[in-house]
């Protein structure tokens, strides 16, 4: 039997060839412990019939992705085939679902948060939130933390669904939280990076950004959250102090980050809406290397770290999937998938999915 290795994030146990939430783990780092192969080739394509905007989750086997036509859909790693559709109130938008005990979770554009079996995608509970859903949930401690636009973020039962808390923000929660020592931080639409302890709501930290913020922050183990905004920069939090440590501006041109960071060594690694991938240093906040796509990159990068060099997967509205060397941003490999990739990289098992807004979802891999 193979042996998996095992990654210990905050309270929660992960399987390194699982991808089971957004980015891969509560930090939002968008780091995968699972090598993959050097050469890739496309394995195989499935068609959801609609825009892929949601980010995959993969367990045991299984790809777990959203779609606008109103599906949570479930398909084999393996070859593709499909295993089950769950039919949504709405939409599913950019919410990825997230697993765990078997249980698979998910927000719809009507507000509503599902919980289905993910053995055979029968509905376990919903939970109505009043705005709509876009932030992915990420699942902590036997609860489900996530964002809705009704301003709320919410902590939720995942036995059940019954909400164990809500805190009231001063905007819509569209980022996804990132999870770190007990506590869920969410870079707010209200300008304010908030720390918001799971097991009592308690706010611990509350830091005024200044800034509209439609990404998450991505925590380092060393604690420090780094986000672009749409005030076209990217900022750097000391969370121990509650002191900014750097902001990287472009200084030849003005745009905006949707992107989440991926964090690798003293790397942060994030697109931009200026057609590029940005590498930026952890410490200082200087440009290390630029890789330039031909349209806005709204997809998160993930990353590979392995013996042959860390690795960096990235879609692009270009309809470009692209592979680059983490070291000096150098092109390595790209498939044309035709259609824009703002979704983000799920990567487990040695395989790649990804899914495109022309409803296919595709999985490279050898």
């Amino acid at each position: 039997m193979k042996a998996l290795a095992l990654l210990l994030i905050g309270a929660n146990l992960f399987a390194a060839d699982e991808w089971p939430q957004f980015r891969g783990n509560p930090s939002l780092t968008g780091v995968s412990a699972s090598p993959v192969p050097k050469t890739l080739k496309l394995l195989w394509t499935f068609d959801a019939g609609d825009s892929i905007e949601s980010s995959a989750a993969i367990s045991d086997g299984v790809v777990y992705v959203g779609s606008e036509t109103a599906d949570l859909i479930a398909v084999n790693l393996s070859d593709g085939t499909l295993r089950w559709k769950y039919k949504v109130k709405d939409g599913i938008g950019e919410s990825s679902p997230a697993i765990q005990g078997g249980i698979v979770v998910v927000g719809d554009l009507s507000g509503t948060i599902h919980a289905v079996s993910a053995k055979d995608g029968k509905v376990l509970w919903t939970f109505p939130a009043a705005g709509e859903v876009k932030a992915s949930p990420v699942i902590v401690d036997d609860k489900v933390i996530i964002g809705s636009y009704d301003g709320n973020l919410y902590g939720l039962s995942l036995k059940d669904g019954k909400p164990i808390w809500n805190f009231k923000t001063n905007g819509p929660v569209h980022a996804t939280a990132s999870v770190s020592n007990g506590l869920a931080y969410i870079s707010g639409c209200d300008g304010v990076l908030r720390g918001i302890r799971v097991t009592d709501v308690k706010e611990m930290v509350q830091i005024t950004t200044g800034s509209y913020t439609g990404a998450s922050p991505a925590l380092s183990a060393a604690g420090f959250a780094y986000f672009g905004t749409f005030d076209n920069d990217v900022l750097a939090f000391n969370l121990k102090t509650r002191k900014p440590v750097w902001r990287y501006e472009n200084p030849q041109r003005q745009f905006p980050f949707y992107s989440l960071a991926a964090l690798v060594g003293e790397k942060v690694i994030l697109g931009g809406r200026d057609k590029s991938v940005h590498c930026l240093n952890a410490r200082t906040g200087k440009q290390i290397w630029e890789f330039v796509t031909k349209s806005r990159v709204d997809s998160s990068p993930a990353l590979v770290t392995g013996a042959t060099g860390d690795r960096v997967y990235v879609g692009s509205n270009d309809g470009r999937f692209y592979v680059l060397d983490a070291a000096n941003g150098n092109k390595l490999w790209e498939f044309n998938a035709g259609a824009p990739l703002s979704a983000s990289p799920a990567i487990a098992e040695g395989r790649i999915v990804i899914g495109s807004q022309d409803g296919k979802l595709y999985c490279f891999g050898e």
